[in-house]
Parts: C-alpha cells; structure tokens; sequence
C-alpha cells in the first residue's frame, strides 16, 4: 500500500500554509456497503498505488507510467546499489564529481521514491548505509556537510540532505534522526535573510531562488514528518520565489534583480508555490505556461535538476501539464539511459541517475514530498 502521510503532518501543515488543501487532509472512510481501499501492482513492478471500488483512484489514472518506465526504475536503483561507497556515499575515483551530503540524499530519496525503506528489502543495507552517512555528517551547528567530499556550495548539499533526512526520519522515527533533522532545521530558519531567502553558505548573506527552493522543500518534508516550522518563515521565502517571476515570458529569474528565465528554475519555483498553497496565485500559473514550451531535455542547462522539479511541479498542477510533460519525460529517459542502469550530468552518474529515478517515480506517490 502507498504510505500515508507522516503522523502529526495535518497539524505541521498549519504552520506552513494554513489549514491543508483537500488533498493533504485525512483520508476519506470508505463509504457504508463499499469495499476499503486496497492495493493494485503497476505492471508487475512491485510499485503500488491504491484501488477503490474495482477502479484505479485519481492519483493512479494519473500515474502514465509503462512497464518500460518501471524497468528503467528498477535497472536504475541496481546501479546506485551496486556503485555505492563503503561508507554510504556515491561518487569519486571514476564515479564522476566526488559526491557530498546532498547527492548521498538525492540517491536515499530514490529508493525510498520506489517503496523501500532501511534494514528491510533488497535495498535495506543500501539505505541503512546512506542514512548513517547523513547521520554521521551532521554537525553540532546542524549543518550537514562534508567538507572533505563537497561537490558543492554547503546549502545546496545541505538542503537536499535535511529533505532525505526529514523522510528518513518519517520512516523509521529513529531517536537520533530527529534530534539531527531539528537541527539542520533550526540552522535553515536563523540562516534566512531579510528577503526570505538563503544563499550558498550557512549565514545571513544574500541569496537566490535554487538554494531557496532547496530549503523551502526541506522545510516542507520537516513539517510533514512532525518538526515545527514557523509560519513567518515559509511565507517570507515564498514571497521572495514570486520576486523571481518577474519575466513576461512567465519564467523565474535567478534573483529579484536579474531578468532572465529558466527551465529548472521556473520548475522550483512553481513547485515551491504549489506545495505552500499558491497553486493559484499568477506565478505559478504564468509558470507553468513557460513550461509547457519547453519540453523535458530542453537545454538551458541543469538538464537533471530540471527534470526533478519540473516533473514534481507539473504532477501538482495535473490536466494539461502533467499529461503534456510524463510522457515526454519518460521518452526522454528511456532513450538516454545508458546500458548499465545509469544516466549522466556534470555533477556525475549517481546525482543524474537518481534524479532520473526520481522523475519517474513521482507520481506513484510513495514519498510523502510528492503526494498532492
């Protein structure tokens, strides 16, 4: 069965966005004379969605995915195993940019994408590896980083970790995971700067939209797993995305004072204002126009990053968006995918193929991040 959303997640919701939309709400009793809700296999993968009443739910009819789509998941998620370091981490000595924090997070939100969890499965061992790893980088001022294996700005690595954190934490409700995801947390909310925003490093300074969306994400995915994330921090950061989209073309711009769109950036942007309950508001709508000109493999360069977030944001706003941009996406993968599993992008094939695995499987909604 899909997860369903983390305890406490109604009342975390609250201080993100005010009361949750419909579709973050409790779930539904099955109806007096109607069967409950049970589970139904997507083309024999083990990846499982939900059934009522002899009918795939909305959610599943929006799922698009192929048996193809689920064979290049699954050859994926065997290379990232099979590439893993030792000690948890992926990358270096061949393996393309030496991988820090961020991209070991990446790669745990993969398998966790496709339904597995630490110390159980086929993958148990993998996660377990990758959750100790974060754990062991998690330092007493609550950043997470490695200055020794950084392929990156510390608040980009950081940010993506506190997201894998946070579902890891949601997970397995591990003691220790918590205090370190309170942590990382409360560096992200004394870090904000005046604008609502974050920048490369873990101080007030300046900032721009691709670390902010970072750290609104993690934020998100601490709330949905219980921790408290004030209000006054999240509205801040959005205002600062919708600064961003300040183009007529309907795209996001790196920083307030810059004009120029983007494909990945606009996707994040979009994202972000979705997930914070302004699916409505002109930016996100005027965004996701941008998008709808701009397949998935346009390159405006970040080709990976760009998948991420635009498949996450199109999947939000469903219709028109999501059926125009899955089935190009999964075109675009599959004819890409390299013969032993994998994909590649400048930071390397552990952060392309992770991120391939995590397009794909956004809409079987096994994270609590992707679930509308």
């Amino acid at each position: 069965m899909r997860p369903l959303l983390y305890p406490a997640v109604l009342s975390a919701l609250t201080w993100l966005c005010g009361p949750p939309a419909s579709a973050w709400a409790q779930k539904k009793p099955a109806a007096k004379g109607k069967p409950a809700a049970r589970g139904k296999t997507i083309a024999g993968s083990g990846f499982t969605l939900q059934e009522r009443s002899g009918s795939l739910d909305t959610e599943a009819r929006e799922y698009l995915g192929t048996a193809k789509t689920e064979a290049a998941a699954k050859k994926a998620l065997k290379y990232l195993q099979e590439s893993q370091n030792p000690d948890g981490s992926w990358g270096g000595s061949g393996g393309g940019s030496t991988s820090d924090v961020g991209i070991v997070g990446i790669c745990a939100l993969a398998f966790m994408s496709a339904g597995h969890q630490p110390d159980r499965g086929p993958y148990g061992q993998t996660l377990r590896k990758a959750t100790d790893y974060l754990s062991k980088h998690s330092q007493r001022t609550g950043l997470i980083y490695n200055p020794q294996a950084a392929a990156g700005p510390p608040m980009y690595g950081h940010g993506f970790a506190t997201l894998a954190l946070a579902e890891l934490y949601g997970m397995t409700r591990r003691a220790d995971l918590r205090d370190k995801l309170e942590a990382a947390v409360a560096l992200i909310l004394r870090t904000q700067n005046a604008e609502g925003g974050w920048r490369y490093q873990p101080r007030v300074a300046d900032a721009d939209i691709s670390v902010v969306i970072c750290q609104i994400m993690a934020l998100r995915a601490a709330a949905n797993a219980g921790i408290r994330v004030p209000r006054q921090t999240t509205a801040l950061a959005i205002e600062y995305v919708k600064k961003c989209a300040n183009n007529g073309d309907g795209g996001f711009s790196y920083m307030p004072s810059n004009r120029g769109s983007g494909q990945a950036r606009t996707g994040a942007g979009v994202l972000s204002l979705i997930v914070m309950g302004e699916r409505n508001s002109e930016e996100a709508k005027r965004g996701l126009e941008y998008l709808m000109t701009r397949p998935p493999g346009n390159r405006d360069g970040h080709t990976f990053y760009a998948l991420y977030y635009c498949t996450q944001a199109t999947y939000q706003a469903g219709g028109k968006y999501w059926s125009y941009w899955y089935p190009k996406l999964a075109d675009y993968l599959l004819n890409s995918q390299r013969p032993d599993g994998s994909w590649y992008d400048g930071p390397g094939p552990a952060y392309a193929t992770s991120m391939g695995v995590l397009a794909l499987q956004v809409p079987a909604t096994l994270l609590p991040i992707y679930q509308k």
